[in-house]
């Protein structure tokens, strides 16, 4: 999408952020909705294990090879 498509909607704000997450509970249910989130912050945070995982094995072999 366009960045110019949006501009006529404006900023979004606290309102529109509860109105956006109450139709979202109406949609699918407060527990599908945890359930969700709770998959998300794991994915999140294999992402950042993964990450530092590669970070020490980049600086180890670094340093190996000094």
């Amino acid at each position: 999408m366009q960045l110019g498509m949006l501009a006529f909607l404006g900023p979004i704000g606290l309102p529109e952020l509860v109105i956006i997450m109450v139709i979202l509970i109406l949609i699918f249910g407060a527990n599908r909705l945890s359930g969700i989130g709770k998959g998300m912050g794991q994915a999140i945070r294999g992402f950042k294990d993964e990450i530092k995982t590669d970070d020490k094995a980049q600086n180890a072999e670094s340093r190996g090879s000094e």
